[in-house]
């Protein structure tokens, strides 16, 4: 606990979870910043984001800017004259002038271990690349994209069936511990900040539409780590017969090569498809079929699916 004012800047879950601890932490948490209320679901209903959710609970001030770089949104932040100011998934690039108002800097709480993955999707990418670990690194902000000197580490191992979702949640709880001992640590002078090796850099980009395509030409492993690594949002497609299909999850059958066209059905069996790959095959498990509910394989084959048989194609 200290009397250091701190702004707090976030957006989702991830952002919640560390503003959660800070306050059970009985930090001095003076406001909070978040993006605007966006229209969600098929009704489009405006949803505030859950670090307002959250904020609004505990009576804080919520500032909404749409850009925080405009003149007037960046002179009410300054207006609550931080001492210390915590990101984390906030959404929006902060200006220099922000980063050099408060007495104790601006820190970031990123769900990788940097320098790699810096971004925006490093949750996504770590597990769609095959990693066998991330982490979480709370860094100094600097104007340069997650390139700031990092102050402290935490890794956290990925599970064979991780998914993004429930890796988000490990890595959003490591990370709140993570903060609420930084920061005493940081206040107390204890922490030498530690300068980023540049050259070693990696990126996760934003998941963009072409990311969620199933290239069927690829190894077994590399599409069962893109399905695992897009679900539960926004999950990885493909296409059978010109209809789209969600693939929520697929299991690996094989690691070695197979003479078929990658995409080609190899087997049906009662709870689902094995699918030939560049090498090796995997098993289509669950799927969501254009215009339909998400469904077990199993399900899908007992009802509409007598068309789909060995020597079919997905990725038409």
């Amino acid at each position: 606990m200290s009397d250091v004012r701190i702004l707090f800047m976030g957006t989702p879950d991830f952002a919640a979870a560390s503003l959660k601890a800070l306050l059970a932490a009985k930090q001095a948490v003076i406001g909070v910043v978040t993006q605007p209320d966006r229209p969600v679901g098929r009704k489009q209903v405006l949803t505030p984001s859950p670090v307002k959710k959250l904020a609004l609970e505990h009576g804080l001030p919520v500032l909404q800017p749409e850009k925080i770089k405009e003149r007037a949104a960046l002179d009410e932040v300054l207006a609550l004259k931080p001492e210390l100011i915590v990101t984390a998934a906030y959404g929006q690039i902060l200006p220099a002038e922000l980063l050099a108002a408060p007495r104790w800097g601006a820190i970031n709480v990123h769900a990788s271990l940097l320098p790699k993955y810096r971004g925006g999707a490093p949750i996504h990418r770590a597990i769609m690349a095959g990693e066998r670990e991330t982490g979480v690194t709370i860094m100094y902000m600097v104007e340069e994209l997650d390139a700031g000197d990092m102050l402290s580490k935490v890794v956290v191992p990925i599970e064979e069936r991780d998914t993004v979702g429930s890796l988000h949640d490990k890595l959003a709880a490591a990370g709140a511990a993570l903060l609420v001992d930084t920061i005493p640590r940081l206040l107390r002078g204890e922490i030498e900040p530690e300068p980023q090796n540049h050259q070693a850099a990696t990126f996760a980009p934003t998941i963009k539409r072409s990311d969620e395509w199933i290239d069927w030409s690829k190894p077994a492993e590399a599409i069962y780590n893109q399905v695992r690594g897009l679900h539960p949002w926004p999950v990885a497609c493909t296409r059978f017969q010109g209809k789209l299909w969600k693939v929520w999850w697929v299991e690996k059958v094989s690691t070695e090569g197979t003479s078929e066209q990658p995409g080609t059905v190899l087997e049906r069996v009662s709870d689902g498809l094995v699918i030939a790959c560049g090498t090796g095959s995997v098993k289509l498990v669950e799927i969501q079929p254009e215009g339909k509910r998400r469904m077990s394989m199993r399900e899908y084959l007992q009802g509409a699916g007598p068309q789909l048989q060995p020597g079919c194609t997905l990725g038409d």
